[in-house]
This record gives C-alpha cells, structure tokens and sequence, in this order.
C-alpha cells in the first residue's frame, strides 16, 4: 500500500449533495471578480467546473515502485538559480526573534553589515540598530545580493552571455527567444550594478554613455529593461532616503507601465505603488495616517471560500495542486494500516485538499477505514470554518466514508493547548501545515508554543508547505530586491498560466499580491506582518525542537512530477531538491516548498 500512487479517475465526484456549491456571496469582497468566470478544481460542478482531478491523463493510475519509468529528474538545490551562490541566514533569511544555531557555509558577501557565518540574530532589532540603518543606508548597486542575481544570470537557449565588463550582449540559438518577466530584472539589475556610478535620472537609460550592449534584445525588451532599471534606481534612492529623487524616478516610471501592461510593466506598477506608500510612510505625510490605520489584506481569510479566483488559483496554477498531491501521498502511505485516522491542520482554509485524501482511502479496500478526523486550528472566521466542515462532511458522506470535523478556536495561538485536542490512543494522527508558520514570523513566541503542542501530541507525521523565499530582512534594499524578483517570477507565471483568464488574474495581482508586495516593502517592525524565510531556515529551526526530516518516496516525488505535466504551463513549472525538501518553482526561480518531517 504503502508504494502505490493513488488515482481518483474511477471516482465520481458530480454526485456529491448540491449543498457543497459554494455560494454566490462567497466574493462579495471582491466586487470585480463576483461574475468573473467559474473555475473549477477536485470535483465538478461542486467544486468548480475545470481543472479538477477529472482532468488528470489517463496516465495517472496506480503505479508500484518497482514500474516508476526515471521519467522525471530532480535536480540538486540552487538557491536562486544555478550559478548563484548560497546567501547566509543572517544576510536576509531571519526568523525574527527565535534563536537557530545552524552552521552556514563559507559564503562572500559585499556587505561588512552582515553578521558573520554561523550567527542567527535572536531577535527582532531594536530601535537604536534601526536608527543606526536608517543613519547608513546601503546601495543597490553595492548590494552583494542584486550582484549575485545579476552575475548568476540564467542560460538562454543553451547560449551564455558574454562575461565581459562593460559587455552585457544577450547570445540567443533563436532571435524569437524571448525573455522571462525575472530575465528581464536579472538584465535590469546586471546593467544597474554596471552603470552605478552614473546618475539614471533620466526616463531611458540609453541616454546615459554606459557603453552596455542590447544585443540579441527585441524593442519592447530593451524598454522594460529600461523600465526595470528605473525601479532599481528609485528603490536605491529610497534607500538612501532621498524620497525627492526617488518619487521623480516613480513619476517617470508612470509614462511607462500599467497594471495591464505586459508582466514586466504589471509587475513594476504595483513595486512602484509599494515605494510610494514607504516614502508617505517614512515622511510621515498626512496619507501615511491612513495607511496604517488601514487593515492588512486576509489573505488566509480570503482563501477559506470557494470564491472563483481562489479556485482559478487551484485549478490553473500547479504550485498547490503539487504540495497537495505530494503531500497527501506522504499521509496515506505513513496511514497505510491505520483504521482511525486523525489530521490536524493548522490552516484548513477551504479544505479542498482534503476532498484527496478522502478519494484516496475510500479506494483503500484491503484496509477499511473506521473513522475519518479532521481537526481545524484557526483564531477567527469561525463562520467559515463551520462551512468547510459541512462541505467536508457531505463530501465524506457521498464517498461512504465516517468522518467527524471539529473546529479549535482559540483567541490567540498562545492559547493553543494539547488537552484542546480529542486525542485518541488507536489513532494515527498527522500534522498538516500548508503555510500556517509564515504568519507567525513576526510573533515567534506563538510560534514557538504550537511548535511545543505539537512535540506533546507526537503524530506520526508533519507536512508541511511554506514559501521558498527571503522576505523577512530588516534591511530594506536586501527585502526589496528578494520581493521583486519572486514577485517577477509570479507575474511571469500568472501571465503563462491564465491567458485566458484576464478577470480572476487582475484579482490575484491587484488584491492578493498588491498587498503583500506593499506590506513587505513598505512597513517596518510590527506593522510588517507578511514575512517568509526559506527552507534552510525553516530546517535549522524544526530541528530544535527534536524532528527529522523524512525522504519523499519515489511515488511522492512520481506524484509530483505527474500533476506538473497536467498542466499546459507545466514545462516552465520546475522541481528541485533541497536535501530531502521538494521545492516547486518557475524557470528554476524556487517559490515553494514542501517537507515530511517525523519526531525522533
């Protein structure tokens, strides 16, 4: 059992009880995307109309270990991309104010700033580091980060680019070959660092004498590359707090982009609005006030409903659909012989992950299932969790399955208790955390208390998903240089992945990433509430607390690599490895990740 992947082509999921169509008040939040277009995922007209797991290939049946074809590859870890070297925690990975002792390797770094190697801060900085960063600001142009994305530069089409200083020819097999939305910051940021000694006050770099080369590059390329460029320069100016020369560096980003613009143009817009908010902000102009009174996005909150643009997320983006499969595929061969099953997740949202699992044991015949749990952890939205477990409940009921749903509210995450948790011995019971611990890197101490609740519970397994990137720097540049090019590499996906779904797309740029990208860029301190570190973080820290990390199995990893060529985009959707981590990303750029973890 435990070697089998599992299928759901013989399971109809149409005949599940009207009652789990979501509602048509589900986005009433989002007014423009209320009669944007139903999409669909895991389950027909109840859950959606496309995308689902009847749109799996006939392929996709059970397998045995022993017939996986090595039609797939994982390649080894590279942080950010293949010639970059690796970035210590302390340069921009922090978990502010948990202490990691995790040795680091012997890594160059351009800033005498820097901690030394080995050294996690072990605390979030106080007021007079601040003021000391503020008082000496650092340049793009000097960061050894924007250095490293830039010389690391991705192959294109086979070809290299010519390594001369002064010399930044693109080389193509093909004069077509067009580049990605993170190529084009990758060129912005390598001619940046080139030109750095020079003023880019002016709207076209071209007008500066910086003897650069736009060879290989078409007209509309060469533009955004000049859009990019402009966004370094009023980012560095920001930077050194020179707000005046930075706001006529936005202004003139203006005359150049829109948010329905091309994915370089979308992507500088909505960097260009988060640099505004962070100059009212640092000079405490009279908008500013609203701004911080303004409440954050809720974008967990927001994903608890079966909305159509969360669903578009789901059914036309592989990242979740990845996670999920793989990571359910962990569960049912760690619960291969159990007959009373319990998952807490940390973070149900709308619980469409767990429609899998259930198709997955209702073909369990050799080993029938007793009792299905699923306990929820959640501080708010009580409401919303109450409509997931009705969905869940009647879709459990349609498949023939026993289930029982309970709901643990507590106030604040330090409530959290073992004894809140109806535990019992002939259980088998997992910990599922798809993206529940990065809302909790600016309170650590929360963080630390589920992490002990959980050591008490002891499940047989953790999963668990979060977001493969450095967001949490307290220094500015370093922050603002890893949200864009993330960021670049997710317009660059949306815009490849729902051509035809330009509605639910301006939703997903202008509300779910608008607001991330402003917070992380914007706001300081405790008013920065998105916050993510990268898997080696995240590995340093759940070692404390006594686990070890479990291998994927082939069939995990088979799993993974057959949702990716599912989808149409699936060829640009890259799986790497981290150690025993898969990590998914876009065109090698690593966006999320996914471990299995056991306590020792």
């Amino acid at each position: 059992m435990a070697d089998v992947v599992f299928t759901f082509d013989d399971l109809n999921i149409g005949g599940v009880p009207d009652k789990l169509r979501s509602s048509d008040k589900d986005f009433e939040s989002f007014e423009e995307g209320g009669k944007g277009k139903q999409s669909s995922f895991y389950g027909g007209a109840y859950w959606g109309e496309t995308g689902g797991i009847e749109s799996l290939s006939s392929d996709y049946g059970f397998y045995q270990d022993d017939s996986l074809e090595a039609g797939f590859t994982f390649s080894k870890y590279r942080p950010q991309e293949q010639q970059q070297q690796q970035q210590p925690f302390t340069d921009y990975g922090l978990l502010d104010g948990v202490s990691v002792n995790a040795a680091s390797p012997p890594i160059q770094t351009c800033l005498e700033e820097i901690a030394k190697l080995g050294q996690i801060p072990t605390g979030i900085q106080d007021a007079a580091e601040m003021k000391k960063e503020n008082q000496h600001p650092f340049s793009l142009a000097s960061l050894g980060l924007l250095n490293n994305y830039g010389s690391g530069f991705k192959r294109l089409n086979g070809e290299r680019r010519s390594e001369g200083a002064n010399d930044i020819t693109m080389l193509t097999k093909e004069e077509d070959r067009k580049l990605s939305t993170e190529e084009i910051m990758r060129v912005a940021g390598e001619m940046f660092i080139q030109s750095s000694c020079q003023t880019i006050d002016s709207i076209s770099m071209l007008d500066h004498p910086f003897n650069l080369s736009f060879s290989g590059l078409s007209d509309q390329e060469i533009k955004d590359v000049e859009l990019a460029g402009l966004l370094l320069a009023a980012a560095e100016k920001v930077g050194y707090q020179q707000y005046d020369r930075a706001s006529r560096l936005l202004k003139q980003c203006d005359y150049m982009t829109f948010k329905t613009g091309n994915p370089v143009q979308r992507s500088v817009y909505y960097f260009a609005e988060a640099l505004r908010e962070k100059i009212e902000r640092e000079t405490g102009s009279a908008s500013s006030k609203g701004l911080r009174r303004k409440p954050l996005f809720n974008l967990d909150e927001a994903t608890m409903s079966l909305n159509p643009t969360t669903l578009a997320c789901h059914g036309e983006l592989p990242f979740c659909q990845i996670t999920q499969f793989t990571g359910i595929q962990a569960i049912v061969e760690n619960v291969a012989e159990a007959k009373r099953i319990h998952i807490i997740d940390l973070a149900i949202r709308n619980g469409v992950q767990w429609t899998v699992l259930m198709q997955a044991l209702a073909s369990r015949y050799e080993c029938p299932l007793e009792l299905l749990k699923i306990t929820a952890v959640a501080t708010n939205a009580k409401h919303l969790m109450e409509e997931t477990g009705k969905r869940l409940s009647s879709f459990a009921q349609s498949l023939g399955i026993p289930f029982a749903f309970k709901i643990i509210m507590v106030s604040d995450m330090l409530d959290l208790k073992e004894d809140l948790f109806e535990l019992d011995a002939e259980e088998a019971v997992a910990v599922y955390s798809a993206y529940a611990f990065r809302s909790m890197l600016a309170t650590p101490n929360r963080l630390e208390n589920i992490m002990r609740v959980v050591r008490v519970i002891n499940p047989c397994l953790m999963v668990i998903s979060e977001i493969e990137a450095n967001h949490n720097s307290p220094i500015f540049v370093n922050r603002f240089i890893e949200v864009l090019f993330f960021f670049s590499a997710y317009f660059d996906c949306i815009a490849t992945c729902m051509k035809q779904n330009y509605k639910n797309r301006e939703i997903i740029e202008s509300v779910f990433f608008s607001e991330g990208i402003k917070n992380m860029v914007a706001a300081e301190g405790e008013d920065r509430k998105v916050r993510h570190v990268n898997f080696d973080v995240w590995r340093a820290f759940f070692v404390r607390y006594g686990m070890e990390e479990v291998e994927l199995s082939m069939a995990s990893l088979y799993q993974a690599d057959l949702i990716r060529k599912n989808f149409s985009c699936g060829s640009s959707c890259t799986l790497d490895m981290n150690g025993k981590c898969l990590l998914v990303g876009w065109k090698e750029t690593p966006l999320h990740s996914l471990s299995v973890w056991k306590f020792l």
